[in-house]
């Protein structure tokens, strides 16, 4: 059983979204925009939060950066827009995914339930007890942790995942369209920009050690040590 916050302005779409969470087993806290989000998310965990863009008081990118700053809860963006910057700029705020209005329940549901099994189980699928050493780049994999010459860095969910996917099969190339595959969990509906979006922002945080991640022209990126 998942415990789920649904956030949107509109009560129809937070009403449908809790009748398959439910159906589903599953228990649903409501807020009707993203103050309201922050203050229950101050006080209580979930296991993941579906929220809309568009809302009054604070809309729904504020609302997660305003929770990022305390929790790590991964976040599934609804918005009736689909525009790519706003995809774009959602997942350089650490969002897990991003689903465009209308949207199928069922599609929903299974897309929140890709998104709690990644963010439960990525440490322990390969190597939950290592850490990954290349010269002073170290990755804790049980911590989900990165650390550059001792120094702790702060990666967005999607970095981690997408850095500790490169390291743990380095040296070999992967396409952009096979890393949205794997690291996303799912054939993500966008294009290959988000790919190159999110290893712009990893190599701004690894500092000196962006060398271990190589750009293959015409074929996508790998780890190389």
């Amino acid at each position: 059983m998942y415990n789920i916050l649904v956030v949107d302005d509109e009560d129809k779409i937070r009403m449908v979204i809790r009748e398959y969470a439910e159906f589903e087993g599953h228990e649903v806290t409501e807020a009707c925009d993203g103050m309201e989000a922050v203050e229950i998310c101050r006080k209580q965990d979930f296991d993941v939060i579906v929220m809309d863009i568009m809302m009054p008081r604070l809309d729904g990118f504020s609302a997660c950066k305003e929770i990022r700053k305390f929790k790590d809860t991964p976040v599934l963006m609804l918005s009736a827009r689909g525009e790519e910057y706003d995809k774009l700029f959602g997942f350089e705020l650490g969002i897990d995914d991003y689903v465009v209005k209308p949207f199928s329940p069922k599609e929903l549901m299974a897309r929140i339930n890709v998104i709690v099994k990644r963010h439960a189980g990525a440490p322990a699928d390969n190597a939950a007890n290592e850490r990954l050493k290349y010269e002073g780049l170290e990755i804790d994999t049980l911590g989900r942790s990165v650390f550059v010459d001792g120094e702790k860095v702060d990666l967005t969910p999607r970095e981690y995942d997408l850095l500790y996917f490169l390291a743990t099969n380095k040296n070999i190339a992967f396409t952009r369209d096979k890393l949205l595959n794997e690291v996303w969990g799912f054939d993500f509906f966008g294009d290959d920009r988000t790919v190159d979006t999110h290893i712009k922002m990893l190599r701004n945080s690894l500092g000196k050690y962006r060398k271990f991640i190589v750009t293959l022209r015409g074929v996508g990126y790998k780890f190389e040590i």
